[in-house]
């Protein structure tokens, strides 16, 4: 064990690293509750859901412990997880089979990008302004998510007789009263997470979520009545298993060749999402601790193949993204939660290790965690969209010509419910600003093609 993960070398023990496992687990097992939550509203199994979430985050995790020899973990992306749902299913239309085939390419787009210079180009032509814009933005996307589960918010249509047929219509947003159940228990949720993440407990997001679903019970919204039993959920696997390659994938995907554009588009929305949350996580623990240096960086612009630590865990997450497409989940990501076994001292792939067998076991969990209600989650995904929109104190607000395109990236996000429409709107706001300053030559071409690629789909969608 001392040779494979060098545990003296980079000053930790096989004790300190083993506590690290369980804490990141701890920290970031929310997931196997949230994820199976909002991917079901498209119509996958539940049970199908939960396994496939599991099967990626332990194939992911052991592929980055013992490969790239790094504490980081892995599991369905937040924030991703919503895109696949609420932008691409419901508002774009694509059935789930499709989204998954997308979500399948994204994956084999970044094991390309990891091991060519495409991905020195693609790093160096999403100016930081951006970057640290979509960031954000998808937290705020996560939060709003997380207040609308549970009608939070409430919109008051100006046309009753259209929203009576179905149609999209303007509404008065306003907050909900403060009058059922649901909304009582999220507000307890919420609170509890606020309390344990500020105060730093250990797993307290998991614990947020156990004690709001046992304070549920005598409220009447945890119950074992629709929980998914062991063998229901194993039985549900094949239904997503390998999906993406049946006439409901690929062939159904590609059938219509006007949605071409979109679907090009999308991909590239989950592939720049994914790739840009890992690196920054990377960069933003690793370089602090020493996990990675300022050579594994250098290596990472400049290098091809295999050239340094974060080339190998960058590999690493794009192969459990195209994983767990072939499972059944959402795009694979590197979890930011894995700063806190970090901070109990992880410094090598064995902490990796150890995640990766407590998500095994807790597979067999299903009847419990199945019968969590999202009043009990919805707290969690607030809280969690706050820690991601950190990203925004870097922008510098201050100057008009960055607040701009930073309001489009990344507020406008929310205002859309669309991640891809607060791209599209950053890239393009960016993109006039930098002529309006004669700056245009400055801009990179990839930003230009992509923002024009995005007005061509607004003009066609607008005419269909």
């Amino acid at each position: 064990m001392e040779k494979f993960f060098h545990l003296k070398e980079s000053g930790t023990t096989a004790s300190t690293e083993v506590m690290a496992g369980l804490t990141t687990f701890f920290a970031m097992s929310y997931i196997i509750i949230v994820n199976p939550q909002i991917l079901s509203q498209t119509g996958m199994p539940w049970g199908g859901v939960f396994l496939a979430t599991i099967i990626a985050a332990i194939i992911g995790t052991l592929v980055m412990g013992l490969f790239a020899n790094v504490p980081y973990a892995q599991a369905a992306g937040m924030g991703l997880n919503a895109f696949f749902t609420y932008t691409v299913c419901f508002g774009l239309g694509f059935s789930w089979q499709q989204t998954l085939c997308m979500v399948f390419l994204c994956g084999l787009i970044n094991i390309i990008i990891t091991v060519t210079k495409i991905r020195k180009m693609i790093i160096k032509a999403i100016p930081e302004l951006l970057q640290n814009a979509i960031g954000g933005g998808i937290g705020l996307f996560v939060a709003y998510v997380g207040f609308l589960n549970v009608g939070f918010f409430t919109f008051t249509t100006k046309d009753a007789k259209a929203a009576g047929k179905g149609l999209a219509t303007a509404a008065t947003p306003g907050l909900a009263v403060m009058n059922n159940p649901t909304i009582w228990l999220f507000v307890i949720g919420l609170i509890l997470a606020i309390v344990f993440t500020v105060l730093k407990v250990r797993g307290g997001m998991l614990l947020s979520i156990i004690i709001t679903a046992v304070i549920g019970i005598p409220m009447g919204q945890t119950t074992m009545a629709n929980s998914v039993s062991i063998a229901d959920t194993f039985a549900q696997l094949p239904q997503t298993f390998g999906v993406i390659f049946t006439k409901d994938g690929f062939p159904a995907l590609f059938s219509d060749v006007s949605k071409l554009p979109i679907i090009l588009l999308t991909i590239f929305a989950f592939s720049m999402s994914d790739t840009f949350d890992t690196i920054g996580t990377f960069i933003g623990t690793g370089r602090r601790t020493g996990i990675f240096s300022e050579e594994d960086e250098r290596a990472l612009e400049n290098g091809s193949g295999f050239s340094s630590k974060m080339d190998k865990a960058l590999f690493a997450d794009s192969i459990a993204t195209s994983i767990g497409a072939i499972c059944g989940t959402s795009n694979t990501t590197t979890y930011v939660e894995s700063s806190a076994g970090i901070a109990a001292g992880g410094r090598t792939g064995l902490t990796s290790v150890v995640v990766a067998v407590c998500f095994a076991l807790s597979a067999f969990l299903s009847p419990v965690i199945s019968a969590v209600p999202s009043a009990a989650t919805a707290g969690v995904l607030v809280v969690v969209g706050c820690m991601m929109a950190s990203s925004l104190k870097e922008i510098e607000w201050g100057d008009i010509s960055e607040a701009i395109p930073a309001f489009f990236a990344s507020v406008f996000m929310a205002f859309s419910y669309s991640i891809s429409y607060g791209i599209a709107g950053g890239f393009i706001t960016y993109c006039i600003i930098k002529t309006c300053k004669k700056q245009a030559k400055d801009v990179h071409p990839v930003i230009w093609v992509v923002a024009i690629l995005f007005i061509i789909d607004f003009v066609v969608t607008a005419i269909l």
